[in-house]
């Protein structure tokens, strides 16, 4: 509805209703007339909720993201249990326990963000939890290997709405400057839950048997699902709609409309923008490239281990259970990377006390220390472990697992915050690509992981993922110096901006 257009007496009367209502409910009028937007005043914009409704609703998903994640690797331990119980090969066990599910998640990765961009974050994260609970239950009730297949896929399927959607959720309710703590948060969870589910499982499955790896995954999902449907939706767009629908009826005004740059008119153009875009941003971003096959490699690391650090530590002496206790090593380097978080909020609070605008680069610290660390931290790993060192103690080999999780994680939450920073509004579809990417990887690192470690033998094949991350190192320099020039070439980038400013509600940053 253009008000230009209103001429009669009724009209102005309508005009007037509707500014009253609009001051009322902290909205205004687009510029041209024909939209209604939020109001840099609003308190019901997810930007401008109490501390307290933030924290709650991050931590829902960021715990969803975590347990999930801990299933996706406990089926590495999993899968050598129902080897004999099926009578398979162990790549074929690793494959339909570990593979299936990430190539579901691949496959969700795609479709829920651009999804959750449209149609908004609530109700895919109930459904997440709530159909995961049944299909991780069906893992172990149901004695099949078809049962296995399809439980598995599903159940990657449904993760990737909290691992890739939750990015979306982030910089829904938080600024540039609070988003440097929540996504570090968000990031170490979901290394945690990587690290977490080898050892869950390899007690639980000495324990009690390995279905009971599954039961336990369903009783607490189910807990959570339950939970889930106190959560806030936090898509602005989705919020925006209700606001207006909401204005039209106690103005009744017909066909008001919100500024939603995320409408699609019909599935046929919601399936070629919106689910085609991660594919898009990925062949077309070179920041979307560069960062997904960094992330992808390092995080897919995690996933070989889960196959080769067991081997190697019990050719240190370690039984079967203690043998994934090194994985605790990783996950206190998950942890260390905090201080690195302090560091970088003050190179950003000092910024902005300067009055120097806060662009995507200024948050890349993790990036320029964690790509040099983790080559350091895998080749110390690959040169004191046995064959080719029998005299060095484990101590040794486990620190260096200890600075691999520290640059995982760095890497993890730089990239993520890039990304997020970069394509503000979009970022859910941004980072699709890169887990797509990552899913795929992690997918095959498992498979190839024993046949790798044996012909090559444990040092060498180290040195080649060693190798890999020291080319990583010419990234650092070249975002943080040509980034911007980047990001300025970028047609999406430059769109996701304008729809961010058009939409934008605080003036802490983006």
């Amino acid at each position: 509805m253009d008000l230009d257009t209103l001429h009669t007496a009724p009209q102005l009367q309508a005009e007037d209703n509707l500014q009253f209502y609009l001051d009322k409910q902290a909205l205004e009028l687009t510029p041209d007339g024909k939209f209604i937007r939020w109001s840099t005043k609003n308190h019901r914009h997810p930007r401008h909720w109490s501390t307290s409704k933030k924290v709650y609703n991050s931590l829902l998903i960021v715990w969803l993201d975590f347990f999930t994640t801990a299933i996706s690797t406990a089926g590495s331990a999993v899968a050598n249990g129902a080897q004999k119980e099926y009578g398979v090969a162990k790549a074929l066990s690793v494959f339909l326990f570990v593979s299936v599910y990430l190539l579901g998640q691949s496959v969700g990765g795609v479709v829920f963000p651009p999804y959750s961009e449209v149609f908004g974050r609530k109700w895919l994260y109930i459904g997440c939890s709530g159909l995961y609970t049944i299909f991780c239950a069906l893992v172990a009730a149901v004695p099949s290997l078809a049962a296995v297949v399809v439980s598995r896929f599903v159940c990657g399927l449904l993760s990737a709405i909290p691992t890739v959607v939750v990015l979306g959720s982030m910089e829904d309710m938080f600024n540039a400057k609070d988003r440097v703590w929540t996504i570090y948060f968000w990031s170490t969870a979901g290394s945690m839950g990587l690290v977490m589910g080898p050892i869950m499982s390899s007690y639980i499955t000495v324990a009690l048997g390995w279905r009971w790896t599954f039961y336990t995954g369903a009783i607490v999902l189910g807990v959570t699902t339950g939970l889930m449907f106190t959560l806030s939706e936090s898509r602005p767009s989705v919020l925006l709609a209700q606001e207006v629908s909401r204005l039209g009826r106690l103005t009744g005004i017909e066909n008001l409309r919100s500024l939603n740059p995320d409408h699609t008119p019909d599935l046929r153009n919601f399936a070629h923008v919106a689910l085609f875009r991660p594919l898009y941003l990925f062949f077309t971003e070179p920041i979307v490239s560069v960062t997904s096959v960094i992330s992808a490699v390092s995080s897919a690391l995690v996933y070989l281990f889960t196959e080769a650090l067991s081997p190697i530590y019990e050719s240190f002496g370690f039984s079967t259970q203690s043998a994934s206790l090194p994985f605790i090593a990783i996950g206190i380097g998950l942890l260390a990377s905090g201080f690195t978080r302090i560091l970088e909020t003050r190179i950003i609070t000092k910024h902005q006390r300067q009055g120097h605008p806060i662009t995507p680069e200024h948050k890349l610290l993790g990036l320029c220390i964690g790509a040099p660390v983790l080559a350091v931290g895998l080749w110390l790993f690959a040169w004191t472990i046995p064959p080719h060192n029998q005299t060095i103690h484990w101590i040794v080999p486990t620190i260096a697992l200890a600075v691999i999780g520290y640059a995982v994680n760095e890497l993890d939450t730089s990239l993520s915050g890039y990304l997020a920073d970069s394509y503000l509004t979009y970022a859910s579809s941004g980072y699709a690509a890169l887990s797509l990417l990552r899913s795929l990887m992690s997918a095959v690192f498992p498979l190839f992981a024993v046949q790798m470690f044996k012909g090559l033998e444990a040092n060498m094949a180290v040195s080649v993922l060693a190798a890999v991350a020291t080319v990583f190192c010419v990234v650092p320099p070249l975002f943080t110096r040509h980034g911007s020039r980047i990001r300025a070439r970028s047609k999406f980038a430059r769109y996701s901006l304008q729809v961010y400013r058009d939409n934008a509600v605080d003036a802490d940053g983006l």
